[in-house]
This record gives C-alpha cells, sequence and structure tokens, in this order.
C-alpha cells in the first residue's frame, strides 16, 4: 500500500522569560548591532543557529530565514555550526552576547546543545527550534515534521516495494540529532517487524561519508536488496557509490528522506526509488520570531506535513525541491 501523505505532528512547551545582554561578535562578515524595538527583552533582533550549510536542505532553511526576514523587517544573524557541537554552542553564547530577543536553533546534537539554550532561556531570550528538537529545554516554540512517523511510513511503503523479510541497510544521520535518532526509531519500528537489516552505519548526513559508507556495506557483501537514508545527501552518497563500484543495475533501492531536487532528478531517471518531502521549517520558524518581537502570543504546537515522492508523483514536485 502506497502511503504519500503523512500527517505530522510537532512537541513543544511554552514558557516566560526576561533578560540581560554582553558584548558582540561578528557573524557572516557583519558587525551589525540592531537597535529594532519589541515587546520582548534584548535589542529586537533574532539569532539563528544553524547545524550545517553543508547540505542543501540547512541551505533553503538558511536563505528562507533570511528571505522571510526581509518580508517582516526584521534583523536576522545566521551562524552556521559547520556541523560541530562545541561552535554551535560557541556560537549561541556569542549571539547571546549581541543582546538578541529570539534565538532560532538548528540543533546539531540535541543534547550537546541543550546547556548554551538553557543559558540563553535563563537570560530571558525567546527560543524558538526548527526541523530538530533541544532535549531537556522548554522552548517557546518547536517546529518540526513528526520524523518517527515519517520514517515509519516511509519504511511500510519500501516493504510493499522489496517484499517482507528482504535485507536491507541503514545510513544513518548525525549521532545525536533528534532527526536521526526519531528517523532511525520510525525506520526500527517497521523494519525489525518485516526486514532483515544487515547493517546500520552513520554517514553523518553528508554525501561525502553516504559514499565512504555504502562503499564498506557492499565490500561486506551481504547481499543486500534496499538502502533506508536518513536523508538524501546520504541516499545520493550510496547511488554515487554503486555507479563507482558498478553495480547500479543490480535493482538495489535507494531510499531518501528531505526532498533535495538532485533526489527528484534521480528518481526521474529511475536511479533513486524515492524521497520524503519535509518543509524546511524557515518561514515559520521567523514568523514565530515576529510574533514574539511584536508581543504576541505563539502556538506552541506547528503542524507540517510530509509527503513520500516516487515516480509516479515526481514531475508534480520538479522545481520545488531543495
Amino acid at each position: 500500500m502506497k502511503l504519500k501523505k503523512i500527517a505530522a505532528a510537532v512537541l513543544t512547551v511554552a514558557m516566560m522569560f526576561s533578560m540581560t545582554g554582553c558584548n558582540a561578535i561578528t557573524i557572516d562578515g557583519e558587525e551589525n548591532v540592531a537597535t529594532g524595538e519589541g515587546e520582548s527583552v534584548g535589542n529586537g533582533s533574532i539569532g539563528f543557529s544553524v547545524s550545517t550549510l553543508n547540505n542543501p536542505f540547512f541551505v533553503t532553511l538558511s536563505e528562507g530565514a533570511k528571505d522571510k526576514a526581509d518580508e517582516l523587517g526584521v534583523d536576522l544573524i545566521v551562524v552556521d555550526a559547520g556541523d560541530e557541537t562545541a561552535k554551535q554552542t560557541s556560537d549561541i553564547e556569542d549571539l547571546i552576547s549581541r543582546n538578541i530577543s529570539v534565538l532560532i536553533v538548528n540543533p546539531v546534537d540535541s543534547d550537546a546543545v541543550a546547556p548554551a539554550v538553557k543559558d540563553a532561556v535563563s537570560k530571558g531570550i525567546k527560543v524558538i527550534s526548527v526541523d530538530r528538537v533541544v532535549n531537556g529545554v522548554d522552548v517557546d516554540c518547536a517546529i518540526a515534521s513528526d520524523n518517527v512517523a515519517g520514517a515509519e511510513a516511509a519504511t511500510e511503503y519500501l516493504v510493499s516495494l522489496i517484499g517482507e523479510g528482504a535485507k536491507v541497510a541503514e545510513l544513518q544521520g548525525t549521532t545525536g540529532a533528534s532527526a536521526t535518532i526519531d528517523r532511525g526509531q520510525g525506520f526500527h519500528n517497521v523494519a525489525d517487524k518485516k526486514l532483515n537489516v544487515v547493517a546500520s552505519q552513520t554517514g553523518d548526513f553528508n554525501r561525502s561519508d553516504g559514499m565512504s559508507v555504502m562503499e564498506n556495506m557492499l565490500q561486506a557483501d551481504s547481499g543486500m536488496q534496499g538502502v533506508f537514508a536518513h536523508n538524501d545527501e546520504m541516499a545520493l552518497g550510496a547511488l554515487e557509490s554503486l555507479r563507482a563500484a558498478g553495480r547500479e543495475d543490480e535493482g538495489i533501492l535507494l531510499v531518501g528522506m528531505d526532498g533535495t531536487e538532485v533526489a527528484f532528478s534521480e528518481i526521474e531517471d529511475g536511479n533513486m526509488f524515492f524521497t520524503v518531502v519535509y518543509p524546511y521549517c524557515a518561514p515559520e520558524g521567523m514568523q514565530a520570531a515576529y510574533e514574539i518581537l511584536e508581543g504576541d502570543g505563539v502556538e506552541t504546537r506547528w503542524e507540517l506535513d510530509t509527503t513520500i515522492v516516487d515516480k509516479d508523483n515526481v514531475k508534480d514536485w520538479i522545481g520545488k525541491g531543495l
């Protein structure tokens, strides 16, 4: 049975705070200390800590946030953690020192980022998490799709294509990221009952690591019939590995998540079987931040939809991907 629509619920709790701030740094080459007025504490600016810009999904997330900030007329400071937990912690502390009013955070690691986010909360800064949660911290608004439900539906669809008991491998995302944990949980909720998982290794959500991990899996020659990747970049890396080994025609089903344009192209050409399109959350995140600055209450539960895209509907999605 093909599952083409997945309703996604987002979890969060709201809190109220008050704050102080310190010195400033230059981020993205700009020494821009905003003086915007608003109902919240701080100088009216918004800081956005993104996990990495070495991934089309998060590049789109960042660019979307900038576009929405321009539309709303608010000051936005974007910092790239480069997939490093220590740098993200440092970045957030620097944003706090710039006297921001709202922090938007897309965690590298949902646990590791918590102390820095707690520090922001303790100073009265409003916090919005996007795409991934911050574990152990009550933020004002959390915006993301339900990765567990999305992965479950994708795995059920994979089973319908490949058959129960088929040998599959899993390419996992960045260790500690809530998306990795949740997508892995959703996959195993189904796969552990209906598939034979012969390998699970982290590809760190990027194409080069996905390619390297797939090379190792192919050398093990486990007879895999499918690969479930936690995102499209790793699925595309796996595809490159298959091509390099001259095994792209062996019928190994490649499945990704996120919905990138490159993935859509490979699906159209028959090289990937499907992906799950995830909204990139930026407009919603900036809108929530703007409402906070205006002194309005924000929804603490944002519901975003995900969609399975395969050869049957990929033409409808070309040009709409990340």
